[in-house]
């Protein structure tokens, strides 16, 4: 392992302050290789005052299970974020990170994990990814609008409405830019305040009925923000669910999909797994147990 694996560094995809990643190395694997890359999104309804500093516990977390992290900041409202140039920042960064010697000499996944828009933002930069954990994700911009969630952040980021501005909503919004192509994770708290949890459900129902691999965590107690901490409890099966890409294997049939081939693996390219028609979505995993909605 190189020096500047085991070391944190700082990868800056743009001229703006707000555009770069920090690397952080995998620990816990003396002499081993990380599992694979973790690309963290933050979250904060776009709004600068919220920073890459909110997925640092997570960070350490991740490092300390055995994957290297990069920690994503981009450009946001009163930053010089807006649409497209926030989710251009992400799409960029995920180019940067995955063009590194560091990227590549982790055998596993390139993995997004975002948080509430962060969610949003690694499902619309999905095709430069491997897999994809939502967590607590916004998935409707136009819906987000009308509901007026965060204190009408759709409408404070965006400047206008869907009415006035309806290719900017379509386009930042994960449901309307479906299929994903490769496999996602959903989590989201079912008493979650600051996005219902009806946002992932109706994402969820429309991935799978676009033929996407998609699997929905909803537990029962889990707020918006708990949702990012290490210690809250849907960690171990969001892990369990990343051991297995990293392995190679499908996520276990009992908590994921109906039916698997073997030939394809997790990360199949987007192209292939649209044709091979090999992954039937069942269920969700919901207060401990799988069920269906």
């Amino acid at each position: 392992m190189s020096v500047k694996q085991r070391e944190r560094f700082t990868i800056r995809y743009g001229t703006g302050g707000g555009q770069h990643v920090h690397c952080l190395p995998a620990l816990g694997r003396p002499g081993a290789a990380a599992h694979g890359t973790v690309l963290l999104v933050h979250g904060g309804y776009w709004r600068a005052q919220f920073d890459a500093g909110l997925m640092e516990p997570l960070a350490a977390e991740f490092q300390r299970r055995g994957w290297q992290v990069g920690n994503v900041e981009y450009r946001r409202h009163g930053n010089g974020g807006g649409w497209p140039e926030t989710i251009e920042d992400v799409r960029a960064a995920v180019r940067a990170i995955t063009g590194t010697p560091w990227c590549r000499a982790a055998p596993g996944p390139v993995v997004g994990v975002g948080h509430s828009v962060g969610g949003q933002l690694a499902l619309l930069a999905a095709s430069g990814l491997d897999a994809v954990v939502a967590l607590a994700p916004v998935t409707d911009t136009a819906r987000t609008f009308h509901e007026r969630l965060g204190e009408d952040a759709a409408a404070e980021f965006f400047g206008a409405g869907p009415r006035e501005l309806p290719e900017q909503y379509a386009d930042s919004s994960p449901v309307r830019q479906l299929p994903l192509g490769i496999p996602a994770l959903v989590v989201h708290g079912a008493n979650d305040a600051r996005v219902p949890v009806s946002h992932s459900l109706d994402y969820v129902r429309a991935a799978r009925s676009a033929g996407d691999r998609i699997t929905l965590l909803e537990p029962a107690d889990l707020g918006h923000l708990a949702a990012i901490s290490p210690t809250a409890g849907h960690w171990d099966a969001v892990l369990t669910w990343l051991g297995s890409l990293a392995d190679g294997k499908a996520p276990n049939k009992s908590w994921a999909w109906a039916r698997a081939t073997p030939a394809i693996s997790p990360w199949t390219s987007r192209n292939a797994f649209l044709a091979s028609g090999a992954f039937q979505p069942s269920g969700r995993y919901s207060n401990g147990r799988l069920g269906s909605r």
